[in-house]
Parts: C-alpha cells; structure tokens; sequence
C-alpha cells in the first residue's frame, strides 16, 4: 500500500537553518545535520535541505553539507539552491544525495531539467516551485524564482506541466503566500496542481497544524514538507503520523 511521506524542510542560510514568514524575517534554528540526524530518529520520511539564498548571492551549494549528511542520516534527502549544471548535480549526489531540487536553473533553461533526469533519471530530480496567487483576481498563481525575489510572469500551471513533461520525478510546491504564516497550506492551488499532474506533489508553505497536514494529502499531495511545526516544537514528527493514521491516511509509523 502506498504510503504518504512526512517531509522535514532544513532551509539553510550560511551553514545554520532558518525560518521565516513569506521568505523573510529569518530565525535561527540549528545545525543543520544535527536537525536531519533529530528527525530521522523521529521517523521523518526523508530531508529536504534548500539553501535559500545560493541562487540569490549567486553561490553554488557546497557538497560539504552532502557528505556530512550522508555520514550521519540513513533515509532519503534532497539539496537544492544554486545546482545550474548536470556537473554541479553531480558533485551534490556523489557526496551522498539522494536527490537534487532545481527551481531558477530550470525556469531559466527548462532543458536543465531534461539533462539531469537523463543523466540521474526522473525519480532524483525534484522541482521546486514557489508560487503565490496573482493579482488578477481570476484565480490564478504566479510563479515566482531566486528565492521568491523576482517576478517570472509564468502562470503556474503552465510551468508545472513543462516541468513535468521535461522530465521532473516530483514536484515542490510552496505557496509564497503561506510560507511560515502557520495558516494551513493553499489547499486550492494544491489540488489544481495535484489533478493536472501526474508526478508526485510535495505540498509546502503554510503548516500551523497537524490537520493542515491532513487536508493537504487529503487534497492529493503525496507528501507534506514541514519546517516551523518541528523546528520550534509544536509537534513532533512521531505525533503528526499518529494523528494522520487517525485520520485514515497511510503512513510508514514512527519507531
């Protein structure tokens, strides 16, 4: 039976992990590798580490924080911020990744995309869309790249599905207008991009509480990404799979 994915979002910042509200107004939140080691010991699903300021200080992200990762956690992780190349990839995943996530790289050159699932296949190449609902008050969300800071003028379905026809193996969804508000992730976006897809949809953005969880996978996500929720010890992993058990939703259970 397939089970849904509970997912710890590392956003790192020089070398610490961070939180903020909207991509901003960071708060210092620990080690990064001690964090991974922490939830996987909580029975977290896999790691996400995005280095949220590479693309936007033009930086390429160390392998470093690979290798040490790789020493210490034995589930699934992803990097991703500032990977511009089948090369820079390739550093990442030969230091212990599992998989790399591309977001500016790919929006800039869609066909970064097709190179990395050539040369890795699909299933290690995530996509990572930050997205916010637009101003035309039709309904609709702009998609957004370098961190949130710049303006794409894409609409969001369409890129979703160029990026799954280049050849991504999943999907990272954050909505920018709930990133750190604790409000419950975009629930109306994600279920648009859920149906129009068929890759896997990670939802991110917006967890305040263990029924955002729900209501997201609920929605057709087939993970949810989770940073404040466990960072600042509101609930821990073990308890929002206990609570997503309860609600019928298939889960690989906490040790």
């Amino acid at each position: 039976m397939h089970c849904k994915r509970v997912i710890a979002c590392l956003d790192v910042d020089n070398g610490r992990v961070v939180k903020g509200t909207n991509f901003v107004s960071l708060r210092d939140a620990g080690d990064p590798v001690e964090l991974a080691a922490r939830y996987e010991a909580a029975g977290a699903d896999e790691i996400v580490f995005l280095d949220i300021t590479a693309t936007h200080e033009d930086r390429v992200t160390a392998a470093q924080l690979a290798r040490l990762t790789a020493d210490e956690v034995f589930i699934p992780f992803t990097i991703g911020g500032g990977i511009t190349s089948v090369a820079g990839a390739q550093e990442v995943l030969d230091a212990g990744a599992d998989k790399v996530s591309v977001n500016s790289a790919a929006l800039a050159r869609p066909r970064l995309i097709t190179e990395l699932a050539a040369q890795f296949g699909s299933q290690a190449v995530t996509v990572a869309v930050d997205a916010r609902r637009s101003a035309d008050g039709r309904g609709s969300w702009e998609v957004l790249s370098r961190g949130g800071r710049e303006q794409t003028g894409r609409d969001l379905m369409d890129w979703v599905l160029e990026a799954e026809s280049c050849g991504a193996g999943e999907l990272l969804l954050t909505s920018m207008d709930r990133d750190g508000t604790l409000d419950g992730y975009d629930i109306e976006m994600l279920t648009a991009v859920s149906e129009a897809v068929q890759v896997p949809v990670i939802a991110s953005g917006g967890a305040g509480e263990l029924r955002h969880l729900a209501a997201a996978l609920e929605a057709g996500a087939d993970a949810v990404l989770c940073a404040s929720i466990f960072h600042f010890g509101t609930h821990s992993v073990g308890e929002a799979k206990e609570y997503l058990a309860g609600c019928g939703i298939t889960v690989r259970r906490s040790t």
